[in-house]
């Protein structure tokens, strides 16, 4: 399903206004598609998604969790240490706008600030939605090397004296993590991989 579909699907739920529906997601397709976004943009949301439908059976509210994928990036600058408080309160702005229960725009804040320091949770939708957010972490190392380009580019205002050291702290706390992936499906299926590419990583740091 294309991601404009899927939007477009989740709003009708609370609103029938299509020209609410799509000022949204005109938003949500120019943030995503701002100068300087090589990895945080729409093709990193379907790639969530993708890796969400396989377990979406296990995933007790996918409105919930499908909301927090669209905008837990929308505000993304990479001299920013607030993005992702940014975004929660984006998402909270725009959900009221079209009629998200409220107990339901709070989850959804709750899971878009997770994303932040991707610690434990109390819900295991939450837990989903990092696992698919690091999903990247765990692909073969081709795949893993072309994305840590695409994050390179996306902080290219510094120099690697600055980069480097600023890089590395961050896959230090991912190996420092009890686990990476907080799901079954996801610790299976990725966590050995990932410690391998960080790892490998931090070698050619």
């Amino acid at each position: 399903m294309i991601l404009q579909d899927r939007f477009l699907q989740l709003c009708i739920l609370f609103t029938d206004d299509q020209t609410l529906i799509q000022s949204l997601w005109k938003e949500i397709e120019k943030k995503h598609s701002e100068k300087g976004r090589y990895y945080h943009n729409l093709s990193h949301l379907e790639n969530m998604f993708q890796e969400l439908e396989t377990v979406k059976p296990h995933i007790s509210d996918f409105i919930t969790v499908s909301f927090s994928v669209f905008y837990h990036d929308i505000i993304y600058d990479a001299t920013s240490r607030s993005n992702e408080e940014k975004s929660a309160g984006t998402a909270e702005k725009r959900l009221k706008e079209i009629g998200v229960p409220h107990d339901t725009i709070l989850k959804i804040s709750k899971q878009i600030l997770a994303t932040k320091s991707h610690q434990r949770s109390e819900d295991e939708d939450t837990h989903y939605l990092l696992d698919a957010d690091l999903s990247i972490l765990g692909k073969d190392f081709a795949t893993y090397l072309a994305y840590t380009k695409m994050i390179r580019k996306e902080y290219s205002i510094y120099p690697d004296f600055l980069y480097k050291p600023g890089r590395k702290k961050v896959l230090q706390h991912f190996l420092e993590l009890e686990d990476i992936f907080k799901t079954e499906y996801f610790k299976g299926q990725y966590e050995i991989q990932s410690k391998k590419n960080i790892t490998a990583e931090i070698q050619l740091l």
